[in-house]
């Protein structure tokens, strides 16, 4: 339970946005629905939009885009373009699964182990991986600044509608769609020397083109278990599509990416139950 100075100064971070946001004239959607979290609008958080405030990368704050156990991400300005602020939740943050993905990282190497420090190395390590996407040539959100807990990335939709994922998306051509995405994670693999590692439906947008998203999991080629990640990626890609147009055998497309045969360790169920 919080401390009375705790809830003082909460209240007092509190403050100190909304000044500083009435000082901007900053137009606020639903600001009571961002409040009312503790797990969101928490001391760390506030501090990190204070900063971005006051440096011009926030000028108004909207409704929520998405909400997570690990993240919510919720549409913002910034000097009338619209962004996307994406901020991870430090206390009901998945620690464990997050420490898999860091631990054989080496671009992360030495990262304290606690909950705080591996959210904020979590948000850095997304930036990180969109800007090496970007650079490979992969359609991801372009990354803004990251701050804290909290990433600023370009909205993706048309107006201030988000592009669906592609679960949810009417997919006219999905030959064409399927082929796109596997070209997307082979440059991933072979251009941005990264494994997305979590690739999926869910964290595909459809829009004018295909967008890979949450990228805060994905690894170097050289991570411990980035051949299972990408195996992984290709099975889910494969399970999606399989009903709806012609696939690849995912062990032809694993060797095609890195031109190497796949293992059969690498072929085998999830070894880690998900929580």
């Amino acid at each position: 339970m919080d401390s009375r100075v705790d809830i003082v100064e909460k209240q007092d971070y509190t403050e100190r946005i909304d000044r500083l946001i009435d000082e901007k004239r900053a137009r606020i959607k639903d600001i009571d629905q961002l409040k009312v979290r503790g797990d969101v609008f928490d001391e760390n958080t506030l501090h990190a939009l204070y900063k971005l405030s006051l440096k011009n990368w926030i000028t108004a704050v909207g409704g929520p885009i998405s909400t997570g156990k690990e993240a919510n991400v919720f549409l913002a300005e910034r000097n009338e373009t619209l962004v996307a602020i994406k901020i991870y939740l430090i206390r009901t943050a998945n620690f464990k699964r997050m420490q898999e993905y860091i631990a054989g990282d080496r671009r992360f190497h030495g990262t304290k182990k606690t909950r705080k420090e591996l959210i904020f190395t979590w948000t850095r390590k997304e930036f990180s991986n969109l800007k090496r996407a970007q650079k490979a040539g992969i359609c991801v959100p372009m990354p803004l600044v990251f701050d804290r807990n909290i990433l600023i990335m370009e909205f993706l939709g048309r107006g201030e509608e988000p592009y669906p994922q592609l679960r949810n998306a009417v997919i006219p051509e999905p030959q064409q769609v399927y082929e796109e995405i596997i070209s997307q994670v082979t440059v991933l693999y072979q251009s941005a020397q990264l494994v997305h590692g979590d690739l999926s439906e869910y964290n595909i947008l459809y829009g004018d083109r295909t967008y890979l998203i949450d990228m805060g999991q994905a690894v170097t080629t050289e991570h411990p278990a980035a051949h299972f990640f990408l195996v992984r990626d290709l099975e889910n890609i494969t399970r999606f599509f399989a009903d709806i147009c012609v696939t690849d055998d995912v062990a032809d497309l694993f060797r095609t990416i890195t031109g190497i045969p796949m293992m059969r360790q690498e072929n085998k169920q999830d070894r880690r139950e998900d929580p």
